[in-house]
């Protein structure tokens, strides 16, 4: 008798303990431009392999064609977080009022690159005088990319929306545009087989090297009410660039995501996206992007100290 009552007085104390339910992840809600892109990928592959989720939180992923849905998605609130938006297009967006705040830098410096059909007469943007050059769409990195291009080589090129990279190569490829615009894994197939030329990088323009071209932002009214979270989140993204760089199985994870070779994503880490572009902490080179705002109309005068303090908002 003794012995039952020991045995139920002690199933009585694991009782409460068996019962108690494993804390909740958190939900965050993002929207990413252009899926597949190394820079824009900490996100995915940060889930795959577990990091996110270690830090207590669950992300559910949308992705779109550009900055310019990406950054629409947080200001309506239908997403927490956006990733890969163009530094120009949000200081756009906040000078109109809108409600969102940069976390964190995305790309420091840039890798995407314009091309044109291998039989196209463009060699270079010297030849683009009347003609067209893609942008993914409005508010993206490629858009104030394609102004500054346009602006630094002196032609009278058409910038034109073309959305994402696929859609973009085919409107290339049918003549529906002269340039269009890619980043690695997008396009190395073509590159590869020859069917495309690179025409101009976007590193090849002053305000791109060494300033933050695309930045993480946030909803600011989701930001206010869970900033314990947010800092959960940019710390979990710190550590997945940690692993992304560090971890030869970061490499099959991408690749697999990518749907492209291993050897490739090996590739696009170690060519196009060093670790020091992808770096979330600093926000470099604002009061130098500010004279590309004003020029391409982004913004109608510069930010002040003030706004900016209350503009980048790193967790």
């Amino acid at each position: 008798m003794k012995r039952i009552v020991e045995a139920l007085a002690a199933l009585a104390i694991c009782l409460p303990i068996a019962a108690e339910p494993a804390a909740a992840a958190e939900k965050l809600k993002l929207a990413i431009g252009q899926r597949g892109i190394w820079h824009g990928s900490p996100a995915e592959l940060g889930m795959r392999a577990g990091i996110f989720p270690k830090h207590g939180l669950e992300l559910e992923i949308l992705y779109t064609d550009g900055a310019g849905q990406t950054m629409q998605a947080v200001i309506s609130g239908s997403a927490d977080i956006g990733v890969s938006v163009g530094t120009l297009g949000v200081l756009g967006a906040y000078a109109k009022g809108a409600p969102i705040r940069i976390i964190g830098a995305e790309s420091t410096g840039e890798d995407a690159y314009w091309y044109v059909k291998a039989d196209s007469p463009v060699r270079s943007m010297a030849d683009m005088n009347g003609r067209t050059i893609a942008f993914s769409t409005i508010g993206a990195s490629t858009h104030a990319n394609a102004l500054a291009l346009i602006d630094h080589y002196k032609v009278d090129a058409k910038p034109l929306a073309t959305g994402g990279g696929p859609a973009t190569y085919t409107m290339v490829m049918t003549g529906q545009v002269d340039a269009g615009w890619s980043a690695p894994p997008l396009g190395l197939e073509a590159l590869r087989k020859s069917q495309v030329r690179v025409i101009v990088r976007a590193d090849e323009l002053p305000l791109v090297k060494g300033h933050t071209i695309r930045t993480i932002v946030a909803n600011k009214d989701s930001l206010e009410s869970r900033r314990a979270t947010y800092a959960r989140f940019m710390q979990a993204y710190r550590d997945t660039i940690d692993w992304m760089y560090a971890n030869e199985d970061a490499m099959r994870i991408y690749a697999e995501f990518a749907g492209i070779a291993v050897d490739d994503a090996r590739r696009i880490r170690d060519e196009f996206d060093p670790k020091a572009m992808v770096i979330p902490d600093k926000v470099v080179g604002l009061s130098d992007l500010m004279g590309d705002a004003i020029k391409f109309k982004f913004i109608g005068q510069a930010l002040s100290d003030a706004e900016l303090k209350e503009l980048v908002q790193i967790p």
